[in-house]
């Protein structure tokens, strides 16, 4: 569900009631934890938090006119959704997730390869979303998007 909302602010105003308070409670983890030289704006209709391009003017390399993504939050038809690039670019990282998860929550990952579905709102553990935002940090995401791309089209 793509919102047409062109400001964080308008996203958030037009949430379901039900979805307000954890949009709200999983923003601010995310905010609190977004490392320097990232920014938040709107992304693909959702909350995305991205490298601008005044830290990295070659942007993303489907739409160059587009900023650097890391992570997204959105309301989708049937869950929160949480999209971080960086899970299935490290595998470190993926791993540490997933096991701290599994620590975390009584209910099992509901996980695509950057989705992070949360169908039950009172399950969802926004200090480990926080957690993972600020484990890593704009120049090593450049670094590891670099990589991908340049592995990628070889």
């Amino acid at each position: 569900m793509q919102s047409k909302a062109t400001t964080p602010q308008q996203y958030l105003d037009e949430l379901p009631e039900e979805r307000k308070e954890p949009i709200k409670k999983l923003r601010q983890q995310i905010l609190e934890n977004l490392p320097k030289g990232m920014e938040e704006q709107m992304n693909y209709g959702m909350l995305g938090y991205v490298i601008p391009h005044s830290v990295y003017p070659e942007g993303y390399h489907c739409d160059p006119k587009l900023p650097l993504p890391f992570m997204n939050l959105a309301s989708q038809k049937n869950f929160i959704a949480v999209y971080s690039m960086a899970l299935y670019s490290k595998k470190e990282l993926m791993d540490w997730f997933t096991s701290e998860y599994a620590k975390q929550c009584k209910y099992k990952l509901d996980m695509g390869k950057s989705c992070i579905r949360f169908k039950k709102m009172n399950d969802i553990p926004f200090e480990l979303i926080g957690e993972l935002t600020s484990k890593i940090d704009a120049d090593e995401w450049i670094n590891i998007y670099e990589t991908a791309i340049k592995n990628r089209k070889k």
